[in-house]
């Protein structure tokens, strides 16, 4: 049996600086597109997942620059491509995060799905929400595209608790026409802080934290700073 043996005695000393929350950093990543102006993002975890996430955001037009280690510039003005590409799924899940943000934006997103063609349980309040946003949804060959003429306002519940859809359902949702009531939402700490970053843009979302979060839809989103949560 494996353990381990810890003996005491010997006082602590030293600094560890800690990090920013790798979920929060990869929701917040995805929302700073949904602006044509310049966002800076302080203490964005430096792994793979966050680094491949921007090479996501990159792969579709946006311009991201790293300050220094853990800072990075975001401006999503120069997007030119609605479709994520597979290469970008296969690694990391949370890549679909693109889906909410860029219907939140442009009213269209194409991205592909982790699973390819089998639509799993966590994928499926996603697509629901759209729905009920007013988008129409199509699954062909492996790919999500979502489009609508215009996103409304409506009250979605969600069948199980999920921190993704949660989080892709208030970034499509904070520019739609009117309110969005989210019921039986997620409650963990990084969706507070997306609510916070997206507020930080001009959003108004109450309620995150909860498990009932309202979103009233606002015209447009601008740049500002924002640091993560450890």
């Amino acid at each position: 049996m494996e353990q381990y043996v810890i003996k005491g005695g010997n006082p602590l000393v030293g600094e560890v600086e800690i990090g920013g929350a790798k979920n929060a950093a990869l929701g917040i990543l995805a929302a700073a597109i949904m602006t044509d102006e310049t966002v800076t993002i302080e203490n964005v975890p430096n792994v793979r997942d966050t680094r491949v996430l921007l090479q996501a955001i990159e792969g579709i037009g946006a311009k991201v620059k790293y300050i220094y280690n853990n800072t990075v510039q975001i401006n999503g003005g120069s997007i030119s491509d609605l479709n994520v590409e597979y290469e970008y799924i296969r690694k990391i899940r949370a890549s679909y995060y693109l889906l909410g943000a860029l219907l939140g934006k442009y009213k269209e997103s194409n991205v592909a799905l982790p699973g390819g063609c089998n639509i799993s349980r966590p994928i499926d309040q996603h697509l629901k929400g759209f729905k009920a946003l007013g988008a129409k949804v199509n699954i062909d060959h492996g790919v999500v595209s979502a489009k609508a003429e215009n996103l409304v306002g409506g009250h979605i519940y969600f069948d199980v608790v999920t921190v993704g859809a949660t989080i892709n359902l208030m970034m499509a949702s904070c520019m739609a026409e009117g309110e969005t009531i989210l019921e039986n939402a997620a409650k963990e700490p990084h969706i507070v802080d997306v609510a916070n970053f997206l507020n930080a843009m001009g959003a108004n979302i109450k309620g995150a934290g909860t498990d009932v979060i309202r979103i009233k839809g606002v015209n447009r989103l601008h740049g500002c700073t924002y640091s993560i949560i450890p």
